[in-house]
């Protein structure tokens, strides 16, 4: 199952709506594609769809997903990270009416360049080639970069252990 989300931002996102309802029309993915829609009158018809899901729902699709597709918000993509999840992450634009500016786009960039945890798709009309690539694409990533505060105990755990080792 692929999941897709758009987060609670109240303008729509329908370019990445309509782009993987279209594709899970044409049979190209050969799996359920479910999506939380949010604020759209777009109203997919080969996916199965809810507005907003209550946050144990949404947790429980991740989990259950293959692969998580996001809008560029961090709250969205954040939360498959520390799921152990790596997310697809298509950012709004502002040239299609998306978002009030393109900082999705610029920090999309900069933490995959930084963290090396998300598949950044800038170009919609590439989406479809990285979901059939997805396996390949996330095997390169580190999932574990997505939280800080298990980084943190992983080092401060090492950093006890040696000294221990060292008496």
């Amino acid at each position: 199952m692929i999941f897709v989300t758009v987060g609670t931002h109240e303008q729509p996102f329908d370019r990445l709506l309509k782009y993987m309802d279209e594709l899970a029309g044409s049979g190209a993915l050969g799996e359920e594609v479910v999506m939380q829609t949010g604020y759209t009158d777009f109203q997919p018809r080969h996916c199965r769809w809810q507005k907003l899901y209550p946050f144990g729902e949404m947790n429980r699709l991740v989990d259950e997903a293959r692969i998580v597709i996001t809008h560029g918000g961090p709250s969205s993509f954040i939360m498959p990270l520390q799921r152990g999840r790596i997310p697809v992450v298509v950012p709004r634009r502002e040239e299609f009416g998306e978002h009030v500016n393109d900082h999705q786009v610029d920090f999309c960039r900069q933490v995959a360049q930084r963290q090396s945890n998300i598949i950044v798709v800038e170009d919609i009309d590439r989406l479809g080639s990285v979901l059939t690539d997805y396996d390949r694409l996330a095997a390169g990533l580190n999932p574990d970069s997505g939280s800080n505060n298990e980084r943190f105990c992983r080092e401060f755990a090492a950093v006890v252990d040696s000294l221990f080792e060292d008496k």
